[in-house]
């Protein structure tokens, strides 16, 4: 398909409460939106590295200057044939995935739309719902804490993830175990500790975790390694998963016993299936992860946690719990499986079958470019 114009939209989502994490507090969502165009067919990507690049090197602003600059026009005009063959188009540029994510979201989306197929089933998905969990960041107590875990398990949530930094780790832990002797649950630890912190994670073995999210470095694969020799929990990779390359570097030192992969810090579909099914292979497990994305980016990500290989409940949210209003003016909202679970379901309409309302993107954009053959 040749790519004929590509909008990129840099945009600030106010969010209902905080959200906070071992890096900070982010009270907006800044994303990079990406309208891909090809013989009146119209493809929307979303890449959302937040708007510091606390998370990541990168950072919303960054991106769309990077996005305008360098990467659209490399593919503008292009016949772009495959998700492959943008990347080769990207290649010369080092680094940036989630700029990289905002093109290759598009065209899968737009490649997706004109052969008139839904996203997932293009990607290969057999099912079309997915269960998620329900992901809880620092509170002001603890006992408000568990309260709200307790919600969680009386709406059947499969597993919980909890946000743990300095201040609030271990006795938050033990006390959310000890009120749920048997609940699925994880620890994010956004890169907020280092290898000499192996020993409190050696205790948290005790407390039967599911994984230990993203313990050490946002760009370490070795000390993770060492980590995952010291402990029984299994460790995950978050943030350090940044490339094909990192996922078997990772695999082949051991760091890790599950992937948790975002398009976004990947950079796009196409890397993000080439790791999966590395992981696969390796006997890796996968799950897919959220950025906070609006429910373009979120459709996006489900898509790709309906494979059979993403096993453990993915990280994706309800939009009207994160938003006052969603850019599509249209909320994605959590369905009960047939067990029961909330999950999320992507309807057969082709592509993501959604995309902005325009008078809702005119007033969350911060700034916008085209490009046109």
């Amino acid at each position: 398909m040749r790519i004929e114009t590509i909008d990129i939209y840099h945009v600030a989502l106010p969010l209902i409460t905080p959200w906070r994490t071992a890096y900070g507090d982010d009270t907006a969502v800044e994303s990079v939106l990406v309208r891909v165009t090809s013989g009146g067919a119209v493809g929307w990507g979303e890449s959302t590295p937040l708007a510091a690049p606390c998370y990541s090197p990168e950072w919303a602003g960054g991106l769309f200057t990077t996005v305008r600059d360098w990467l659209a026009p490399a593919v503008i005009g292009q016949d772009i044939t495959s998700g492959e063959r943008l990347q080769e188009k990207l290649a010369l540029f080092k680094g940036n995935p989630f700029a990289k994510a905002a093109l290759d979201t598009a065209w899968w989306v737009l490649h997706a739309q004109m052969l008139g197929q839904p996203l997932h089933h293009l990607l290969g998905a057999r099912r079309s719902s997915v269960s998620v969990g329900a992901d809880f960041g620092v509170t002001d107590s603890v006992d408000e804490l568990v309260t709200a875990v307790g919600q969680a398990v009386d709406a059947r949530f499969p597993r919980v993830k909890l946000k743990y930094r300095p201040g609030w780790d271990e006795s938050m832990v033990r006390a959310v175990r000890q009120a749920f002797p048997k609940l699925v649950m994880h620890i994010d630890c956004n890169s907020g500790y280092r290898l000499d912190d192996a020993p409190m994670f050696e205790r948290l073995d005790a407390c039967e975790l599911a994984m230990i999210e993203q313990p050490l470095s946002h760009d370490d694969v070795i000390d993770h390694a060492k980590l995952q020799r010291a402990i029984r929990t299994p460790v995950c990779l978050d943030e350090s998963l940044r490339s094909v390359a990192v996922a078997k570097h990772a695999i082949e030192l051991g760091s890790c016993r599950w992937f948790n992969i975002k398009p976004g810090r990947v950079g796009g579909i196409t890397p993000a299936l080439q790791i999966a099914d590395l992981a696969q292979r390796a006997g890796i497990g996968c799950w897919a992860g959220s950025m906070l994305e609006s429910s373009i980016g979120t459709r996006i990500v489900a898509a790709l946690a309906m494979l059979d290989h993403f096993t453990y409940p993915a990280d994706l949210f309800p939009t009207n719990k994160l938003y006052h209003e969603d850019i599509t003016g249209q909320n994605l909202e959590l369905v009960k499986s047939a067990s029961g679970q909330p999950s999320f379901e992507l309807s057969d309409e082709p592509g993501i079958g959604i995309g902005p309302d325009e008078k809702r993107l005119r007033a969350v954009t911060k700034q916008h470019a085209r490009l046109v053959v």
